[in-house]
């Protein structure tokens, strides 16, 4: 067992695994925080859009209370006119507000897959760039050389498989 290449290549690699988890998960920790903080903040401008779209529309709703007092004050045949105008103004404010409301969620949506695109980017990164420089400060010239062979030897025989 103690003699077995396999065996001491898989203690070595469960070290080297055990000695580069700390540090990497460290490094992704606070991207993730940094990448989380981001989205927060978009989720926070999007709830503030809604709300301020609220607010106008309760403000239109409190003017068109106003606008009805005054219909009712007026000819039959202007309230007539006025009534037609509130439902084409109370329709395009539906369809604004529910374009809004899609602007909104379609964009909360994008930042979100924008968001684990690039935290995922990040992390393949990190842990290509940590490993390559793990390899280089650990490994001689000599040691390069036997693990490229032992690679080639490895891909040989994977390949004849």
């Amino acid at each position: 067992m103690f003699s077995d290449p396999k065996f001491w290549i898989t203690i070595s690699f469960i070290i080297f695994i055990a000695l580069i988890f700390n540090p990497i998960r460290k490094i992704l920790g606070t991207s993730l925080d940094a990448k989380i903080k981001e989205i927060k903040d978009s989720i926070d401008e999007a709830e503030n859009l809604k709300n301020e779209t609220q607010i106008t529309l309760s403000e239109i709703k409190k003017r068109q209370n106003e606008v009805k007092t005054e219909i009712q004050e007026i000819h039959s045949n202007a309230n007539l006119k006025i009534k037609n105008l509130e439902s084409e103004a109370h329709k395009k404010l539906n369809e604004q507000i529910s374009k809004r409301e899609l602007m909104a969620n379609s964009k909360i949506e994008q930042m979100a897959r924008d968001a684990n695109i690039s935290i995922q980017k990040n992390i393949s990164d990190t842990s290509i760039k940590v490993a390559i420089s793990l390899i280089e400060e650990k490994l001689d010239d000599s040691e390069k050389k036997n693990l490229i062979n032992q690679s080639i030897k490895d891909l040989g025989s994977v390949l004849k498989n």
